[in-house]
């Protein structure tokens, strides 16, 4: 494969400022040339477009495969092999919208993640954190379910674990496995049957040990927050992000500033359960409606405060909705943030929520991944077309042209 260079009329970096008449240039799997197209090297092939930038992460999907919105019971009675294949459609469906990296904080992409990289399978990138971390009843238990069978099962999207030594083993197993990331429940959640939001799951200690155990392997932990006693836990604790973060307020944003605590906020999720009463379990839409508005109010504060963010959609249903992943971009510019540092958060940010697992990935920049995308838009002018695949005309995974 030879070299491939992208002259644009607008360059996006992912971190810094634009590039007016920019060029990219990728050198097999890594980028060797950013800046001016006056001065850029000479390449094998060149493309010219209106808009080149970093290909998109998604930093909260769960690649499950089910249709069905109720998925923690959905994954008890599906076939893996049924999920997976359809999970595989979705992988395909994001990495045509843009999506070129996915951090996933539990599902089958743990596993999903090695036919990505040997080329089975057309996708994003995928950084899985196995199963996720609940308590008995907490936000991955399937209340409905005997405990034992949900427990024990082998396909079950969280891992029940209590006390400190079950938290630690847990963390083990999913690090056995492969996993890039942990994930924890430190609170209640929507689309469980019997929990709360607002309240918190796994004590103190849990969640100490718990962080502590993923930083000995070098591993960030993602901590799934709604209400406020588990967000500032999950913060103390030393959590890398607040995922959701529906109840969060001034102090809560104050406290992720201070101690470089990201956001991801999902608010893409929020919107779009509330368009699926017909479709939701009873609990999941009236848990929806009840935290929609605090999470709208909670993502104008940490915007107002400051808070480091990345997007994800937190998409649970194949199909569809993963061509409109890239609409959370949306939801971050109508809480305040600017377009500039919306693309940052969908951008070179993802990496970030990884820790030291990051890749060198999300910005145009020598030697970093050769992901990249190219628009027929100015996203910093038209931010509204973010959420439609057909605007995103090219994207080059790895040096690797896959879309064009």
């Amino acid at each position: 494969m030879g070299s491939i260079r992208v002259d644009a009329g607008l360059l996006i970096p992912g971190r810094g400022e634009p590039i007016g008449n920019g060029s990219v240039v990728m050198e097999g799997a890594r980028i060797s040339y950013v800046g001016p197209t006056d001065v850029a090297p000479a390449a094998d092939s060149v493309t010219s477009v209106q808009t080149v930038m970093p290909g998109i992460w998604e930093c909260h999907a769960h690649f499950v495969g089910l249709s069905d919105p109720d998925v923690l019971p959905g994954s008890l009675r599906t076939p893996v092999a049924e999920m997976a294949a359809r999970a595989t459609r979705d992988l395909q469906t994001l990495l045509m919208a843009g999506i070129t990296s996915a951090r996933e904080p539990g599902g089958l992409g743990i596993d999903l993640k090695h036919a990505v990289n040997d080329g089975s399978v057309i996708g994003p990138s995928i950084y899985s954190a196995g199963k996720v971390l609940s308590t008995t009843g907490g936000h991955a238990d399937v209340h409905a379910y005997p405990l034992d069978f949900v427990a024990n099962h082998p396909h079950a999207l969280g891992a029940i674990c209590d006390g400190v030594p079950e938290c630690l083993k847990t963390v083990r197993d999913n690090l056995r496995r492969g996993a890039d990331l942990i994930k924890v429940c430190a609170s209640g959640g929507v689309m469980s049957e019997i929990d709360h939001p607002i309240h918190q799951q796994f004590s103190a200690e849990e969640l100490k040990a718990i962080v502590e155990e993923a930083a000995r392997a070098e591993r960030a932990v993602a901590a799934h927050c709604h209400g406020k006693p588990g967000i500032m836990a999950a913060i103390e604790a030393g959590v890398k992000t607040i995922e959701h973060g529906s109840y969060l307020d001034e102090e809560a944003a104050d406290a992720m500033v201070e101690t470089d605590t990201m956001l991801v906020p999902t608010r893409f999720v929020v919107a779009e359960l509330l368009k699926m009463e017909d479709v939701l379990p009873p609990h999941g839409y009236r848990k929806g409606v009840m935290v929609s508005e605090h999470h709208e109010r909670a993502m104008k504060i940490a915007v107002a405060a400051g808070v480091k963010m990345a997007t994800g959609t937190d998409i649970i249903i194949s199909g569809d909705l993963f061509k409109k992943a890239t609409r959370e971009i949306v939801y971050l510019i109508e809480a305040g943030l600017p377009p500039i540092d919306a693309i940052e958060a969908a951008t070179a940010n993802g990496p970030d929520t990884l820790g030291a697992q990051a890749p060198l990935s999300g910005q145009l920049k020598e030697d970093y991944d050769a992901d990249v995308i190219a628009l027929d838009f100015n996203p910093l002018e038209d931010w509204a077309k973010w959420g439609d695949p057909d605007r995103v005309i090219h994207v080059w995974k790895g040096g690797a042209p896959v879309k064009a």
